[in-house]
């Protein structure tokens, strides 16, 4: 038996008036993207959903259609306009998702808000397969707070007039899912009521087809809509804090496809994760540039040095593809204590040296649209006494990624970050000294993740290289809860 198609169609007609913005709130950038480039993404990825239909506010659909173009969102199969109410905005996509369909043909249809861009996998697949047994499907979360029910008795303001048993309430997200009939089917009979409003669609089916069940999802706290000013800020941090996952390794095959004839230029490739990724990169075909102190003389502080490296690079090779920047200083202790050279040196190393090659390789990687690979540290979200000085131009790293993957989209050029936990490296050595065997995660394992990285297209992202470890694994379902487990990290050594 076939599996029934399934259609994500994203609501995107709401503004941002309540947001305070002269745009709608979906076109809004948050971690170098609008909020519905990253939502749009999500499904995107989902092997679950089929194709995308964007519902989007009038006058606007070019400005979509343009970013879906842009970004290569291969599901998306069309872009219109929505209605002036969240309920007539569903009756067009249901419209258009009946066009060509024979009779008796059904399809999934997930109806989500493009304002929330925390949307997890796990929440789509569970919807979906939920579509296998039942015609209606919610998602929720338990309401961690006590929910008042109040009327207003004239100037004298609200007064409580029930609370509710908290144990039984559950706060709506989306996506809600639905077989297409069945929500087709609700909005016939709403259509003959001349009362009928509804702000979601679940309460259409409740309402008109009561002997319909309507399954309910766990949802996701993170799952968020983007709704007010603060909204913003919070959704920006959990994307700064959610990193992403590595993406899914090529095979050998690819990886020789995919390097050979490319130049990569590494700084900080001496040892450690920079020589490993030079290392690995040069099997697979490619030219490889390994710079660094020790070994070829090139200082990351200088900028005449960066400057001459990459144009070394690029009159032998007549491209440049990749930069990687894996150098860096870890000096531990109070800052009242730390002279004034051992602070210039981590600034010009850990902040200036990663601008300045950004700078320098920028328009080497516009001829190639290629790639700049940056590090951060597991102490990027949060500064620790002693580690002032690195954990704050870490934290640089992270912001200086986002803000150049958005700068730079235009030209083609993607920019990451990644951050490794605790690795075993020479620089970790000098500063601990030796620990414990297993304890740290290999250099080798993170320059694998790197070069994963660089040859996927992810721009804009952090992302997480941590060791395997199927009981914590098992726990951590999302980027949102790996950061906070990467939060309680903190309390170990750096």
């Amino acid at each position: 038996m076939a599996r029934t198609r399934t259609t994500a169609v994203l609501l995107a007609g709401g503004t941002g008036q309540r947001v305070g913005l002269a745009i709608p709130k979906q076109l809004l950038k948050i971690a170098g993207k609008a909020v519905i480039e990253h939502t749009l993404a999500i499904f995107e990825h989902a092997d679950s959903v089929d194709d995308v239909l964007v519902m989007m506010a009038p006058g606007y659909v070019p400005d979509v259609e343009r970013m879906v173009a842009k970004a290569g969102l291969s599901k998306v199969a069309r872009v219109i306009e929505g209605g002036a109410t969240r309920s007539e905005t569903t009756e067009r996509a249901i419209a258009a998702l009946s066009e060509g369909l024979a009779e008796g043909e059904d399809r999934n249809v997930l109806f989500h808000d493009a304002v929330r861009p925390l949307l997890s996998e796990r929440v789509i697949k569970d919807c979906v397969e939920a579509l296998d047994r039942y015609q209606a499907v919610d998602v929720a979360i338990p309401s961690a707070d006590t929910i008042i029910v109040t009327r207003t008795h004239g100037e004298d303001g609200e007064f409580i007039t029930d609370v509710p048993d908290r144990a039984r309430l559950r706060r709506g997200q989306t996506p809600q899912a639905f077989k297409l009939s069945t929500i087709r089917r609700a909005y016939e009979i709403a259509a003959e009521d001349p009362n009928f409003q509804a702000t979601d669609d679940c309460s259409v089916v409740l309402k008109y087809l009561p002997d319909v069940p309507i399954h309910v999802v766990a949802g996701d706290e993170y799952n968020m809509k983007v709704t007010q000013p603060v909204d913003v800020f919070i959704a920006d941090k959990l994307f700064q804090l959610a990193s992403t996952a590595a993406p899914s390794p090529a095979d050998e095959a690819a990886y020789k496809d995919l390097l050979t004839g490319r130049t990569l230029v590494v700084f900080g490739g001496s040892y450690g994760i920079g020589a490993d990724i030079a290392d690995l990169a040069r099997s697979y075909g490619a030219h490889v540039y390994a710079l660094g102190r020790s070994t070829t003389g090139t200082h990351v502080e200088d900028p005449e040095q960066v400057d001459e490296a990459l144009a070394t690079a690029y009159a032998e090779t007549g491209r440049i593809d990749f930069v990687i920047n894996t150098a860096g200083v870890l000096r531990i202790g109070k800052l009242t204590e730390t002279d004034d050279s051992a602070i210039q040196e981590a600034l010009n190393v850990n902040y200036l040296a990663p601008v300045q090659i950004a700078r320098a390789a920028h328009k080497y990687l516009a001829e190639t649209g290629g790639q700049l690979l940056l590090y951060t540290s597991s102490s990027y979200t949060r500064g620790r006494a002693e580690y002032s000085l690195y954990s704050s131009t870490k934290a640089a790293m992270v912001n200086l990624t986002q803000a150049l993957a958005d700068e730079w989209a235009g030209d083609g050029i993607r920019v990451n970050c990644v951050n490794p936990e605790r690795t075993a490296t020479p620089m970790r050595t000098k500063a601990f000294g030796t620990e414990p065997s297993g304890s740290l995660l290999s250099s080798e394992a993170v320059a694998r993740t790197s070069l994963d990285v660089l040859l996927s297209e992810l721009t804009g992202h952090v992302i997480d290289v941590r060791q395997q470890d199927p009981a914590r694994d098992a726990c951590e379902g999302s980027g949102f809860e790996q950061a906070l487990a990467s939060l309680l990290d903190r309390h170990e050594g750096e």
